[in-house]
């Protein structure tokens, strides 16, 4: 379990690496569990918690042209006071301006998702029948290797504006920009354990978040050769799988939701 090495001070007991990358293992797990078991509690948690998030965006419009606000605001304004750590950390200022503007981008549709992707459908029957979004739950994203800064925005930001909760893995070669962007969210009104980004080596933890019987879909965007293999992990759970098809889109975010068809008896 411990191997030896000279110290200052005698020998010193490290953990051996096997040791230590199962620690690791374990830890995400942990907070794959603990992320699903808080939006899990009841049936509609996660209907609650998109409630949640919309209304706590609401500043000055309805609640969901208000989340934009927020989200298109404070969010934006905490991205921007960071400008210059993370030009440092990525591509340059120029990303971030980027990065920024997806964020602004995607916001703007979070009033709009019920109206563009849910219907009103005709049926033969004394019944109304409404298709209506719903989010997915629990995401797993595996960022691209670059841009380190706005490849992983436009991961998360589709993802978000449907209401899911994500666990992100960030880039391996470039991870100093993720981190940035963490301390961002953390100081922005974003409501804590929505976004979690993990640090570390893909074929490491990739394979965890797809096996995970927590989470409900996986972004293989960044999985590039180990895409199948995260497939096939996927599939014990029937996880859904995503791959990103388009720079900005909002059938983007509709690949991270849900679409629930009621029926409902026309009164007389």
């Amino acid at each position: 379990m411990f191997s030896r090495r000279p110290g200052r001070s005698g020998a010193e007991l490290l953990p051996e690496p096997g040791q230590v990358v199962s620690e690791r293992l374990d830890t995400l797990a942990s907070t794959v569990s603990a992320t699903a078991a808080a939006l899990a509690k009841t049936d509609g948690e996660l209907a609650i918690l998109r409630r949640s998030l919309e209304s706590g965006l609401a500043h000055v419009e309805t609640v969901a042209g208000e989340m934009r606000s927020r989200a298109g605001g404070d969010d934006v304004r905490a991205l921007e006071a960071r400008a210059t750590e993370l030009s440092a950390v990525c591509s340059g200022r120029d990303e971030v301006e980027t990065a920024v503007d997806r964020v602004v981008w995607y916001a703007g549709w979070a009033d709009k998702l019920t109206q563009v992707l849910g219907s009103a459908n005709p049926v033969a029957g004394p019944y109304f029948n409404f298709t209506v979004p719903e989010p997915t739950g629990v995401v797993a994203i595996v960022a691209p290797a670059g841009p380190p800064l706005d490849g992983l925005v436009s991961r998360l930001a589709p993802a978000l504006v449907g209401g899911n909760a994500v666990v992100a893995l960030a880039s391996e070669t470039h991870p100093l920009a993720a981190i940035e962007l963490a301390e961002a969210i953390a100081t922005s009104d974003l409501p804590g354990g929505v976004v979690n980004i993990l640090t570390g080596l893909r074929d490491e933890l990739a394979p965890v978040l797809a096996a995970h019987m927590d989470v409900n879909a996986i972004d293989v965007t960044g999985a590039d050769g180990a895409a199948a293999e995260l497939e096939r992990a996927a599939a014990e759970n029937v996880k859904r799988v995503v791959r990103q098809a388009e720079d900005r889109s909002p059938w983007e975010i509709a690949a991270f939701l849900e679409l629930k068809t009621i029926w409902h008896p026309i009164g007389l």
